[in-house]
C-alpha cells in the first residue's frame, strides 16, 4: 500500500474515533502507533522505536519521551504526545524543548494529539528546538504537497542532509508568506515605504504614506 492511501486509511478512522478517545494512552495506541507505523518503523521493535524512552535532563532524572524513533542505536526523532483534542500550544511545546538538546543526534522532534502533527528541528541553533516547526501536517486535511515533505521522514527515505534542507525551506517559506499576507491585511508603515520605492518617485510625505497603505491593503 501506498504512503498515502496508508495515511488516508488512518484518516479514516481518526475521523470516525476521535470523539471517543479521552486519554492520552489511547490515542497513543489507536492513532499515534499507527502513524508511526505507516512512516516505515516497526512499532514493536525496540531497535527502531523505543517507548517511554528516557530522556534525563542533568540532574533531573526519569524524565522520559513518549517515543524515540532510533537509527543505529541512537535516537533521530523524539514524539511527545497529548490526548486527542488537546490544544498544541506553547505550554505543552516546552516539554519537548527540554528533551530536545539531551542527545546531539537528535534534529527532528514532534508534538502530536494524533489529529494534528507538529514536526520541529534545530535550525537556528545547534541542539536547541527552534520556537515554530518546520511542518504542521493535520490528519483530517491531508494535503499532498505535505504529504511529499513527510515522506522524507520515512525510514526507508530517510537521509538527515536532504531532510534539514527542506526544513529550512519549509520553514522559512512559510515565515515569508505569513509576514507577507500580515502585510497585505493591515500594511506597516515599513513595507508601505517598500511598495512606495518601486512604486513611487515623489516624495514621501506622512499623507503619502497613510494614502498607499489603503492602496496596498486594497
Amino acid at each position: 500500500m501506498d504512503f498515502i492511501d496508508q495515511l488516508k486509511n488512518l484518516a479514516v478512522k481518526i475521523s470516525r474515533q476521535k470523539e471517543l478517545i479521552q486519554t492520552e494512552e489511547a490515542t497513543k495506541n489507536a492513532f499515534i502507533m499507527p502513524f508511526i507505523a505507516s512512516l516505515g518503523y516497526d512499532v514493536f521493535d525496540p531497535t527502531e522505536v523505543v517507548p517511554e524512552y528516557v530522556a534525563d535532563l542533568g540532574t533531573k532524572k526519569g524524565e522520559k519521551v513518549d517515543y524515540a524513533i532510533m537509527r543505529d542505536g541512537q535516537p533521530i526523532m523524539f514524539f511527545e504526545c497529548k490526548k486527542a483534542g488537546a490544544d498544541l500550544g506553547n505550554a505543552q511545546t516546552s516539554q519537548l524543548y527540554r528533551y530536545f538538546g539531551t542527545h546531539t543526534s537528535l534534529r527532528i522532534g514532534i508534538l502530536t494529539n494524533g489529529v494534528t502533527y507538529q514536526f520541529y528541528s534545530d535550525l537556528e541553533n545547534s541542539n536547541v528546538m527552534d520556537t515554530k516547526p518546520f511542518l504542521e501536517f493535520n490528519m483530517l486535511d491531508i494535503q499532498d504537497n505535505l504529504v511529499n515533505e513527510l515522506k522524507k521522514l520515512t525510514k526507508s527515505a530517510f537521509n538527515l542532509e536532504e531532510i534539514m534542507s527542506a526544513a529550512s525551506e519549509l520553514k522559512y517559506a512559510k515565515e515569508i508568506r505569513r509576514v507577507l499576507q500580515q502585510n497585505l491585511d493591515d500594511p506597516s508603515d515599513d513595507f508601505v515605504k517598500y511598495v512606495m520605492s518601486v512604486a513611487y518617485t515623489g516624495t514621501r510625505t506622512q499623507k503619502m504614506i497613510d494614502r498607499f497603505k489603503d492602496i496596498t491593503k486594497r
